[in-house]
């Protein structure tokens, strides 16, 4: 029996945590790395402030050696304990993305509940740059 993209989802769901806008507003001062998993053109159309965009497509490949994540010129290697949000437009493809980065190691990992459309619904400020 095949699964459909709604079960993979609803079984990553299972596996990660994710927060509410609410909390990500909240938390956004601390020291976490905000990771837009959305497509460059669609990053570009508009993104939460300070988000750095990996696309989901390229994450697990790069992400270790994003300089975001803590790394240093001659190490390859991400801080797997550091606080990660993934987003995306509405939830789905940030839910795969915190999996699967859970799968590698990381420790610290959550999805925006609601995503792109959740924070620009709540009228907060999108960043062209």
């Amino acid at each position: 029996m095949s699964r459909t993209v709604e079960d993979l989802v609803a079984e990553a769901r299972s596996r990660i945590r994710e927060i509410s806008l609410e909390e990500l507003v909240d938390t956004l001062a601390g020291d976490l790395v905000l990771v837009d998993v959305r497509e460059p053109d669609e990053y570009a159309q508009g993104h939460l402030p300070g988000a750095v965009n990996l696309p989901r497509g390229v994450l697990e490949f790069q992400i270790h050696a994003h300089p975001a994540m803590g790394c240093v010129a001659d190490e390859a290697l991400a801080v797997p304990s550091r606080r990660v949000v993934l987003y995306c437009r509405t939830g789905g493809r940030s839910a795969l993305a915190a999996d699967s980065l859970r799968q590698l190691g990381f420790t610290d990992v959550c999805s925006l509940a609601g995503g792109f459309e959740a924070w620009r619904n709540a009228d907060l400020s999108v960043s062209m740059e």
